[in-house]
C-alpha cells in the first residue's frame, strides 16, 4: 500500500476545514453563516436584477428544496432577500437580493477573501500560481470519474 495520497488529501481536507471555519467566523460579523453566504453570493453572481428561482438556486448550490427553503426563510427574516411571485408563472417564486443583502454579501465576501489571502500569503506568488495549477489538474482528474481501483 502506498500512503502518499493520504498525506496529500489529508492536508487538503484539513486546510479546507480550517479556512472554512475562519470564513464562517468572518461571515458571523454580518449575521450569516457559510450556507447563507453561498445563497447571497449566487444571487449576486447572477447579475442585475439579482433574481433567481429557488429551484435554480438549489441546483447551483446542490441543495434539496427543503435545505434551500430553510436558508431562504432565514435570509428573508433578516431582510437580505425577498421572495415574490414569478410574473411569468403564478405557481412559481423568484428570490431577489435586497439592497441590504447586496451590501452584506459584498462586505462579507471581502472578509472571506481576506481570510484566504492571509493563508496564501505564506507562499511566494510563483508557488501560489503553481499550487493553483496543480489543484486544477487534480480537480480535473477527480471530475473525470473514478479511476480503476486495480491500478
Amino acid at each position: 500500500m502506498r500512503p502518499e495520497p493520504m498525506a496529500v488529501f489529508g492536508r487538503i481536507y484539513r486546510l479546507a476545514r480550517l479556512v472554512g471555519d475562519d470564513q464562517e467566523k468572518a461571515y458571523a460579523g454580518w449575521g450569516i453563516g457559510r450556507g447563507e453566504f453561498d445563497v447571497l453570493a449566487a444571487l449576486r453572481r447572477s447579475g442585475s436584477p439579482y433574481t433567481l428561482a429557488p429551484k435554480a438556486l438549489a441546483a447551483s448550490l446542490m441543495l434539496t428544496s427543503g435545505g434551500m427553503t430553510g436558508r431562504l426563510d432565514r435570509l428573508e427574516r433578516a431582510g437580505l432577500v425577498r421572495r415574490s411571485p414569478d410574473p411569468a408563472d403564478r405557481r412559481a417564486l423568484r428570490v431577489t437580493l435586497t439592497d441590504t443583502g447586496r451590501r452584506v454579501v459584498e462586505e462579507s465576501a471581502e472578509a472571506g477573501l481576506a481570510v484566504q489571502r492571509r493563508i496564501l500569503d505564506a507562499l511566494p506568488p510563483a508557488d501560489r500560481d503553481r499550487l493553483a495549477d496543480l489543484l486544477r489538474a487534480l480537480l480535473a482528474a477527480a471530475e473525470a470519474g473514478p479511476a480503476d481501483p486495480a491500478q
